[in-house]
C-alpha cells in the first residue's frame, strides 16, 4: 500500500509539472525568421488599430467583434500619455481612458493585443500623445539622448507596464499582450537631417530600457532601422513589400497599412480604393510578411481637444473599413474580410517555407510557398497597372486582372484575387431624427470688461502654449495706444490706419475698443499668416484686444516642443500721422481662455448664474464669440447620431457638459478627380469633397445622451445661425454581394 501511494504521489507530481511546463509553452511568445511564434507555432497575424479614446466604452466591444468578425487576430493600440497624465504623478484611467478595460475587452472577445506604449505616438493627436507639461520639466529636450526626457518617458512605460503585469495581461501571464512597441516612427526625425549622435544614444537606451522591464512579450520599434537587438523593425506605409527587417532572424512585420489618411481642415476628404490595399497586403505577404496591421481599422472621433496637427479635424474617419460611427463600410470591410480568409488558407505553407518565384511573363509573377508536408500555397501577380493578362500555371489558364494578385490556397484553386470585388458599396444616409433641438438662448462672451485681475502682463508678446499650458485653445493679447485729437484721421483728412498682426499660428479674431474688425488663419500648409485691416480709432486711449486660437498642437517634427504658437509680432499700427508705430515691445496683458469657460457655462448642472437671453437667432448670425445654447430629447432608435453644423462658422460644441470636439465650416481644397486603384503605387490617396465643408456632421455618442433634456452648448467664434444645427441618424444599407454567400 505505501509503494502505490508514492506511486500515485509521484504520477501527480509528473503530471503537475507536465501542467506546468504546458502553461508555459502556452504562455510563450518569441520569434524567428519567418514569424511571430505563439505557444511554439508560427502565426501569419492579421490586426487592426483601433484607439480606446477615441470611441466610447460602449462601442468598443461591437467595435471589436466586428473586427474579429472581419478576420482579425489582434487589435493595436497607441498608448496616451497626456490623457493618463495630465498633471505629473495625477493619473486617469477612467472612462474612454481606461485601458485596462478596453484590453479585458478584446481579451473577452478572443483576440490579441499589440501594445504601442510609445510613450510619443504621433496619431495626429494633440502634442504627438505627449503631456503639455513634460516640455516645462527644466532642461528636457524630447526625443534625444537627454536625462530629464529620458526618466519621464521611463517612468511612464514603467507605469503602464506595472499595470499590464498587475492584470496579468500579458501572453507571458496568460494575457492578450503578444507585441509591446516603445518609440514610434523615429527614423522620420532624421528627415531631411542627419540624426546626431545622441539620437542613436536615446534609441539604444529606449530599447535597452523597454526589454529591460520582462514583459516576457517581444518588443517594436517601427519606421526605425538601427532598432537593436532584441528589438524588432517594422514598416509603416501604403505598401512595404520591399522591407526587411535589420536582421535576418526577425520576422517581415507591417505596423501601420494605411488604409486612407486623416483630414485636416481646409483639406479634402481623402480615400483609398480596397482593390489597392488588398494588393498592397498579399503583395507583403507573398513577400515573406506575416504581420501586417492596418491604421486604421476603425479612426473614430477626436472628442474634445485631442486632436493635434494643427488642423486636423474631429472626425478621424480614415476611410477605415469600420466608420467613424461604428459602421461597416463597404466594400472595404467584406473586400478585406475575404482576403483575410484566402491568407489563413495559406498559413502553414506560409510560415513553412521561403517562396519560390517564376516568371509568367513581363509583369507576371507566381510566388509558390511549398511545405516539408506537402502543402502549397501560390500568389500569381499581375503587376501592370492598366493591362490584364492570362497566364499559365501549373498547367492551368489564370486571368488576372491589372495590378492584381490572387491568392491559391492549394497551388490549384483561385479562390480571391485583390481586384475582383463581391461586395457593392455602402449606401450612407444622414436622416432626420425627429429631436428638436428647442429653446436656443445666448450669451454674449464678454470681450469689454477683461478681467484685470486675471491678466498676465509683461513687455513684448509671448508664446501661446506658455501663458495657456494648454489649458484652453484662447488666448487674449491686450494693450492699448494713444492717439492724439490732432491726428488727421479723426477729422476725416485721409483713409483709415490700418493694423498689421503676425501670427505663428493658428487664428486670431481682431477687436478694437470691443469692435469686432475682422479674422485671419492660418492653413493645412502653412499655421503662420497676418493679419491686415482697417481699423477705428478714436482720440484718447484705444483698447486692442487679439484673440488668438490654436486648432490643435504640432504632433510631428524635430523637437516640436520648441515650435511657436500665437501672435509672436510685430504688431504694427499703420497710416498715423507720423507714419508706423509698433506696438510689438510695449506693455502687453494676457488673459487665458474665455469668460464662458471660466464660468463653466457648458455644465449641465446650472451652476453658472448667467442670464442667457431667448430670442430669435435668425437676425444674429453674424454675431461673433456668442455661446448659444438649447436642449432636446435623446431620439428613438438606436442608429448612431451627428449634429448637422452646416449652418455655423468655427468653435466648438459640447452635449451634457462633455466636448463633441472643435468644428469649422470651411471649405475643402484639393486636387479632387475620380479614383483609380491602378497604377497608384505609391500614394493613393484619392481625394474627394473639394467646394464643400471638409466636415459637416460631428459624432455624437449615445451613451452621451439622456432620454430626455440634453444640453448641447455651442461658442460660435465668427458667427453662425444656431436654430439651423440638427440631430441626424447615420444609416447604412449595404446591398447583397455581386456573387456567392456571406461567409
Amino acid at each position: 500500500m505505501e509503494t502505490t501511494s508514492v506511486s500515485k504521489l509521484l504520477t501527480l507530481f509528473f503530471f503537475t509539472v507536465l501542467f506546468v511546463c504546458s502553461e508555459l509553452i502556452h504562455c510563450s511568445v518569441t520569434y524567428d525568421k519567418k514569424a511571430i511564434v505563439i505557444n511554439g507555432q508560427r502565426r501569419i497575424l492579421i490586426s487592426g488599430s483601433i484607439h480606446y479614446p477615441r470611441s466610447t466604452p460602449e462601442m468598443w466591444e461591437d467595435l471589436i467583434q466586428k473586427a474579429k468578425h472581419g478576420g482579425l487576430d489582434v487589435i493595436d493600440t497607441y498608448v496616451f500619455w497626456n490623457v493618463h497624465e495630465p498633471s505629473p504623478g495625477n493619473y486617469n484611467f477612467e472612462g474612454r481612458y481606461d485601458l485596462v478595460r478596453f484590453i479585458k475587452t478584446v481579451q473577452k472577445v478572443g483576440l490579441y493585443v499589440h501594445l504601442r506604449i510609445g510613450p510619443y505616438v504621433c496619431a495626429e493627436w494633440n502634442f504627438g500623445g505627449f503631456p503639455v507639461w513634460l516640455k516645462y520639466v527644466p532642461g528636457i529636450s524630447f526625443r534625444t539622448d537627454n536625462g530629464p526626457f529620458k526618466a519621464a518617458m521611463q517612468g511612464f512605460t514603467q507605469k503602464i507596464v506595472q499595470m499590464m503585469k498587475n492584470e496579468k495581461l500579458f501572453q507571458s501571464q496568460g494575457g492578450p499582450i503578444i507585441l509591446a512597441q516603445i518609440e514610434n516612427e523615429f527614423k522620420l526625425l532624421g528627415k531631411g537631417r542627419a540624426l546626431a549622435p545622441a539620437d542613436y544614444k536615446y534609441i539604444n537606451w529606449a530599447a535597452k530600457m523597454a526589454v529591460g522591464l520582462g514583459t516576457g512579450v517581444p518588443w517594436v520599434m517601427c519606421k526605425e532601422d538601427d532598432a537593436p537587438d532584441p528589438v524588432i523593425n517594422a514598416c509603416n506605409g501604403f505598401y512595404c513589400d520591399d522591407f526587411s527587417p535589420n536582421k535576418p532572424y526577425k520576422p517581415k512585420l507591417w505596423t501601420e497599412a494605411w488604409s486612407g489618411w486623416f483630414t485636416e481642415f481646409g483639406g479634402p476628404i481623402y480615400q483609398r480604393p480596397v482593390e489597392d490595399l488588398a494588393f498592397a497586403v498579399a503583395r507583403f505577404i507573398q513577400k515573406g510578411g506575416s504581420y501586417f496591421n492596418y491604421y486604421m481599422y476603425h479612426g473614430g472621433t477626436n472628442f474634445g481637444r485631442s486632436a493635434g496637427g494643427p488642423f486636423v479635424t474631429t472626425s478621424y474617419d480614415y476611410d477605415a473599413p469600420i466608420d467613424e460611427y461604428g459602421l461597416l463600410r463597404e466594400p472595404k470591410y467584406g473586400h478585406l474580410k475575404d482576403l483575410h480568409k484566402a491568407i489563413k488558407q495559406c498559413e502553414h505553407a506560409l510560415v513553412s517555407s521561403d517562396p519560390t518565384v517564376t516568371s509568367l511573363g513581363t509583369y507576371e509573377q507566381a510566388y509558390v510557398f511549398s511545405s516539408g508536408t506537402g502543402t502549397c500555397a501560390a500568389f500569381l501577380a499581375n503587376f501592370h497597372s492598366n493591362s490584364a493578362a492570362r497566364v499559365t500555371f501549373k498547367n492551368k489558364h489564370y486571368d488576372l486582372p491589372p495590378w492584381s494578385i490572387s491568392i491559391l490556397p492549394d497551388c490549384k484553386t483561385d479562390v480571391f484575387n485583390t481586384a475582383r470585388v463581391r461586395f457593392q458599396a455602402s449606401q450612407i444616409q444622414m436622416l432626420p431624427s425627429n429631436s428638436r433641438l428647442f429653446s436656443w438662448e445666448t450669451y454674449d462672451e464678454d470681450i469689454t470688461s477683461l478681467e484685470e485681475s486675471s491678466r498676465i502682463t509683461a513687455s513684448g508678446l509671448i508664446d501661446q502654449i506658455n501663458a495657456t499650458r494648454d489649458t484652453s485653445d484662447y488666448l487674449w493679447y491686450i494693450t492699448s495706444v494713444e492717439i492724439s485729437s490732432s491726428e488727421s484721421f479723426l477729422r476725416g483728412g485721409h483713409n483709415k490706419p490700418s493694423i498689421s498682426v503676425h501670427s505663428a499660428g493658428h487664428a486670431v479674431h481682431v477687436f478694437i475698443n470691443g469692435k469686432f474688425s475682422g479674422s485671419a488663419f492660418g492653413t493645412r500648409e502653412d499655421r503662420s499668416f497676418t493679419f491686415n485691416g482697417p481699423v477705428n480709432l478714436r482720440a484718447g486711449t484705444n483698447k486692442i484686444a487679439l484673440l488668438s486660437v490654436a486648432v490643435g498642437l504640432p504632433n510631428v517634427g524635430y523637437h516640436f516642443e520648441a515650435w511657436k504658437t500665437g501672435i509672436t509680432g510685430p504688431v504694427l499700427l499703420q497710416g498715423l500721422d507720423h507714419g508706423q508705430k509698433d506696438l510689438t515691445w510695449q506693455k502687453w496683458s494676457y488673459q487665458v481662455g474665455l469668460k464662458g469657460e471660466a464660468m463653466n457655462l457648458v455644465s449641465p448642472n446650472g451652476v453658472s448664474s448667467v442670464d442667457w437671453v431667448r430670442e430669435s437667432l435668425a437676425s444674429q448670425s453674424l454675431q461673433q464669440l456668442k455661446w448659444h445654447r438649447a436642449y432636446f430629447n435623446a431620439p428613438v432608435g438606436n442608429e448612431p447620431l451627428a449634429l448637422d453644423l452646416g449652418s455655423m462658422g468655427k468653435g466648438q460644441v459640447w452635449i451634457n457638459g462633455q466636448s463633441i470636439g472643435r468644428y469649422w465650416m470651411v471649405y475643402a481644397k484639393g486636387d479632387c478627380k475620380p479614383c483609380s486603384y491602378a497604377g497608384t503605387y505609391r500614394e493613393p490617396k484619392c481625394q474627394l469633397g473639394c467646394g464643400q465643408p471638409t466636415q459637416r456632421w460631428y459624432h455624437v455618442p449615445r451613451s452621451w445622451l439622456k432620454p430626455t433634456r440634453n444640453l448641447i452648448v455651442v461658442f460660435e467664434e465668427l458667427g453662425g445661425n444656431p436654430e439651423k444645427i440638427s440631430l441626424v441618424k447615420r444609416t447604412v444599407h449595404i446591398p447583397a454581394s455581386k456573387h456567392s454567400s456571406e461567409n
